[in-house]
């Protein structure tokens, strides 16, 4: 268990209760949630994160919130699962990230990309910060051996995935970001994988410095424990341009299968609608830092 001074977690959710935000109500109109990402209008700015193995223990639900996310007009995205789970996420219509673990075999990782491919996906991408464990040897999942991977490796990877979008997620740092950049990624995902190392920078805290670096080079993404519309909003507006909103919406998945994760969406996207009136944003584009204060 981590010591809880420096539980990356609970600093995250610190970080972002701290961020208030005042009103601009006058001349405001109701807002909408649509929002291009990498290409592609969505419903909502609210995807999914890249879950693994997550039909191991409950067979069934990856395609079912896959269909949710799918129903809610949300972007999904997955992580490290079957090739028999992979197919039915796919089967469900969602469009659809796969993200490829750093698998110390390079085969591996372009068998994926391959796999993604040939199955329709929307996007694919890698899971960087999955290359070391907590014994000060690289990561093992399962028999699975990881590596950190090099901005060349990374580069053969968006080559083989030709006209798909690259997405590099588990990225914290100004320094990651513009090797992600030069290795031609389409986007990143700004993460700290839900605490996969104590003491990690809030996402949120660090966003603005990537964002700023990266200019228009690249969407940002931001994953790390959102759970309502107002935690959404806040992303936005200090530079995602969609967030990862999951362990929360897993939750309805196990309740009511699809028809509880689409209605969870549509909720937080709701939430988040609401903000931005009362904020005076019209689009999910329009969405700025002016209007955030930082409580001491």
């Amino acid at each position: 268990m981590a010591d809880n001074r420096c539980d990356s977690n609970r600093y995250t959710r610190e970080y972002l209760d701290s961020l208030m935000i005042e009103q601009r109500v006058i001349d405001s109109v109701l807002p909408t949630a649509k929002t291009r990402i990498l290409g592609k209008e969505f419903a909502t700015p609210v995807m999914n994160s890249a879950f693994s193995h997550l039909g191991k223990a409950h067979p069934g639900y990856p395609a079912a919130m896959a269909e949710g996310f799918r129903a809610a007009g949300a972007l999904n995205m997955w992580g490290m699962s079957t090739d028999e789970e992979m197919e039915s996420i796919y089967a469900s219509g969602a469009d659809t990230i796969e993200i490829i673990k750093p698998y110390l075999e390079e085969d591996k990782i372009f068998r994926r990309i391959e796999f993604a491919r040939a199955h329709g996906a929307f996007a694919v991408g890698m899971d960087i910060d999955h290359a070391y464990g907590r014994n000060g040897a690289y990561d093992e999942v399962g028999p699975e051996k990881m590596e950190p991977k090099t901005v060349a490796q990374l580069r053969s990877y968006v080559q083989a995935a030709g006209d798909l979008p690259f997405v590099v997620k588990g990225v914290l740092s100004v320094s990651d970001a513009c090797k992600c950049a030069e290795a031609g990624a389409g986007a990143i995902v700004v993460s700290h994988h839900h605490g996969i190392f104590d003491g990690a920078v809030p996402p949120l805290q660090i966003l603005p410095k990537i964002k700023e670096a990266m200019g228009d080079r690249m969407e940002l993404f931001v994953d790390g424990g959102f759970v309502s519309g107002l935690d959404v909003f806040k992303a936005l507006a200090l530079g995602a341009r969609a967030v990862s909103v999951s362990r929360h919406i897993l939750e309805k998945t196990y309740e009511s299968g699809a028809a509880g994760v689409e209605q969870e969406i549509r909720k937080m996207t709701g939430e988040l609608v609401s903000v931005m009136g009362r904020c005076g944003f019209r689009t999910t584009q329009e969405i700025d830092d002016t209007v955030l204060w930082y409580r001491a």
